[in-house]
């Protein structure tokens, strides 16, 4: 992702078991753990339940990516929080600084209301790009995206009370992340990330039933994000179905290290695993 012109960049692989395949994030071979990046005003931040005034912050963006690559990340899940609350892109500076730092696959939401903005993040060498408040908008932009882009589009269901949320977590859409599913998979999306609003950020645990809902209706991988606070919690998800799992404040707060989260996937149950 460094240079995307270098013959040896991730973007020119074919084997979907590499992690360096941009393909790994919507298909991967196995479970796959995810360090999220969420910037706010320039820093690293994680938030409890996705409200402002809950922040937490983590330092530089690279520092946080570097961390994680060194730990073994396979990809990162990339997030302007100032882009997904106001609808501007406030810290492209400092995700171009984070893209041009790391060669694994990356994953980018908030702030992106139009496929003119989808297209250039994709053409900044962003692998996915992840569509929350205008897919809701405008649904049809999954598809005019994924034509010019394909194997591109992440949707993001986030919910609250069993209903999609957007602009920032703040306003219902009206619809259940199964209804909403359903239609983005017609349009073309190639997975969806869906958060768990009620338990994102509190490190209490996650709620394993909407996901697993989510994967019985679609055939599209789903990466589930919101909640995981321990080891068992991402052997939970990965029992319910989910191809990945985004994994936030237990990182950073040392619940549990990358390596021993990779290490407990398909793992066969031992309890001694479990923090």
């Amino acid at each position: 992702m460094t240079d995307t012109d270098d013959s040896s960049s991730h973007t020119d692989s074919s084997d979907p078991t590499d992690p360096t395949n941009p393909t790994t994030l919507t298909n991967p071979a196995t479970f796959d753990i995810i360090p999220a990046v969420d910037i706010q005003n320039g820093e690293v931040v994680q938030l409890v339940q996705g409200e402002r005034g809950t922040e937490k912050t983590y330092g530089d963006p690279v520092d946080a990516a570097q961390r994680w690559l060194e730990a073994g990340a396979d990809s990162l899940h990339l997030v302007d929080l100032d882009g997904a609350f106001d609808g501007e892109r406030e810290n492209a500076a400092a995700i171009e600084s984070v893209l041009e730092s790391v060669d694994v696959p990356t994953q980018l939401g908030g702030g992106i209301r139009t496929a003119a903005d989808a297209r250039d993040v994709l053409d900044r060498g962003v692998d996915r790009v992840i569509l929350g408040t205008a897919a809701v908008e405008d649904p049809d932009i999954v598809a005019e995206i994924s034509e010019t882009h394909p194997d591109s589009v992440i949707v993001s269901l986030d919910a609250k009370d069993g209903e999609v949320v957007v602009e920032g977590w703040t306003e219902g859409a009206g619809v259940s992340p199964v209804e909403a599913a359903e239609r983005y998979e017609e349009l073309g999306a190639a997975a969806i990330l869906f958060t768990n609003v009620d338990v994102e950020g509190q490190l209490e645990g996650v709620a394993t039933e909407p996901v697993r809902e989510l994967v019985e209706t679609t055939d599209v991988p789903v990466i589930a994000s919101g909640g995981v606070a321990t080891l068992a919690d991402i052997r939970a998800l990965e029992e319910a179905g989910a191809a990945a799992a985004v994994v936030g404040s237990a990182l950073y707060e040392g619940n549990f290290t990358l390596e021993e989260a990779k290490a407990v996937v398909g793992d066969d149950g031992d309890d001694s695993h479990d923090k």
